[in-house]
């Protein structure tokens, strides 16, 4: 049973051949091998167009700000689960993974979307800070918290955004959504009457969108780079076994409690 519309049967990505394999029109093995690095060649992959000089630097940059956080979540799951199973290094890696949701990794899509909505707003003809002001109190309102700002470590700043918006700065790619990031940071510490750090989230989506990548790059960008963290843990999983002695250290953390039994 078909759920959904189906589209045109039609890929634009790639396609092999007896004597060849085709990415994007180009021949992977006679243009594409030995002249893009793999930054570029993914962002070929991604959007079907080489980058320009900046998209590649902030790709590159980017991907290096997010790939690694010590022992995250992530790192912790996937080192566990290849402790109970040395031979599933794939697994491993997939269980790391699936944690890229709103809390970890994944807020950068969070914050894109936020950016985009709050510069409708400016195109229809609202001041940024005004556009920031609004974002800021109504979430604060609705008791929510703004994407891309706060840190349980980073405090007062994240290091790893402020390099981000650095290098915009000294590049001359900080535009529109750079801007509106800038106001929601003073936009928040307004609202909750404190600052809060703007974590690297927020100038990945900023950026990322300033330099005209799709908004899901966002999330995807992310989940690239921490899968080469992740291989990294798994490596020196496999040489210095951690699984289990974080496991232990989990269960040492937690007191279990027993409840009376019902009637």
């Amino acid at each position: 049973m078909q759920i959904g519309k189906p589209g045109a049967p039609v890929s634009h990505i790639s396609q092999a051949y007896p004597d060849r394999v085709e990415v994007r029109g180009r021949d992977l093995s006679g243009d594409l091998m030995g002249r893009l690095s793999f930054t570029e060649y993914f962002h070929l992959l991604l959007t079907g167009r080489e980058p320009t000089d900046d998209q590649r630097f902030f790709l590159d940059l980017l991907l290096v700000a997010i790939a690694e956080h010590g022992m995250m979540p992530s790192n912790v799951a996937a080192r566990m689960t290849l402790a109970a199973d040395p031979g599933s290094l794939h697994g491993a890696v997939a269980a790391g993974i699936l944690g890229c949701g709103p809390v970890i990794l994944g807020t950068s899509e969070e914050c894109a979307r936020l950016l985009e909505k709050a510069q409708a707003d400016v195109a229809a003809g609202g001041a940024p800070t005004a556009v920031a002001g609004d974002v800021a109190r109504s979430i604060r309102a609705s008791g929510g918290k703004v994407p891309g700002f706060g840190h349980p470590l980073h405090r007062p700043l994240d290091p790893r955004a402020e390099r981000i918006l650095e290098l915009a700065d000294a590049r001359g790619v900080s535009g529109p959504h750079v801007l509106l990031a800038r106001c929601l940071r003073d936009a928040v510490a307004e609202a909750w009457g404190k600052p809060l750090a703007m974590n690297v989230s927020m100038p990945i989506a900023a950026v990322l969108l300033d330099l005209g990548f799709p908004t899901a790059t966002a999330k995807a960008v992310p989940i690239l780079a921490r899968t080469a963290g992740l291989l990294a843990h798994l490596i020196e999983e496999q040489e210095h076994p951690l699984g289990f002695l974080l496991a232990a250290r989990a269960e040492e953390a937690i007191e279990y409690e027993r409840r009376p039994r019902d009637g």
